[in-house]
């Protein structure tokens, strides 16, 4: 069994007047229609997929010789030697 909560919501005044114009003239209710967007909304956010990220990675054979058996750390501070000095 499903229970109710009583909920107060604040729609601008021309949104408001078009939902009850359209509920009339669907012989609904304001509530109906509210229930029905909230419905979509979470349909849309269940069925988006998830962010996959492109394969950008490039051929080869692993790291240049010369790098090979350095740490990270050498390997950058060779990639910055001669700059900002």
């Amino acid at each position: 069994m499903a229970t109710h909560m009583k909920t107060t919501l604040e729609i601008a005044s021309p949104l408001l007047k078009e939902v009850k114009s359209l509920a009339r003239a669907e012989g609904t209710t304001v509530r109906a229609l509210v229930e029905r967007g909230l419905q979509l909304v979470l349909s849309e956010r269940r069925t988006r997929r998830a962010f996959k990220l492109r394969d950008a990675s490039i051929s080869g054979k692993g790291m240049h010789p010369d790098s090979a058996n350095h740490s990270w750390d050498e390997i950058r501070a060779r990639s910055y030697e001669g700059r900002g000095d």
